[in-house]
């Protein structure tokens, strides 16, 4: 079997993996094994094949952290209600500590809730802006 078969049937099964994991690193991984089988059948060595691989892969990843696909989009999902369905529910505050934290029900549960706009923490109605693992930020309504 030639050295450009084994590089474009990885390059198909790297796509295929990709459409499961959708992260498009594997799509660059993919180019990269296209560019090297095309150097194989440019009549380069293994070794310059790999090499291309790399490059371009290096290349393809540098790209993709530029691009708006790549940047890390942290904590958008803890403030988003479109993702998160407690962003924009109230609950009532009985009581906070000295650390501006207070423990409540919500939705049948013991809740950790912090304070998330300066000023006084006063007992009363606030609304949840985000959620933080099992912690809900809140502001007053």
């Amino acid at each position: 079997m030639a050295d450009y078969h084994i590089w474009f049937g990885l390059a198909v099964l790297l796509v295929i993996a990709e459409l499961a994991s959708l992260t498009l690193y594997l799509l660059m991984v993919a180019l990269a094994a296209v560019a090297a089988g095309i150097a194989a059948l440019s009549g380069l060595g293994v070794a310059a094949q790999f090499g291309v691989a790399a490059v371009v892969a290096l290349i393809g990843f540098a790209a993709l952290r530029r691009s708006r696909f790549g940047r890390a989009r942290r904590g958008a999902a803890a403030t988003d209600p479109n993702v998160n369905l407690d962003i924009g529910q109230e609950l009532d505050v009985p009581a906070w500590d000295a650390d501006r934290r207070a423990r409540v029900p919500y939705r049948g549960a013991q809740w950790q809730v912090e304070l998330g706009a300066p000023g006084e923490a006063l007992p009363g109605r606030y609304r949840i802006v985000e959620v933080r693992g099992n912690t809900l930020v809140v502001v007053p309504r």
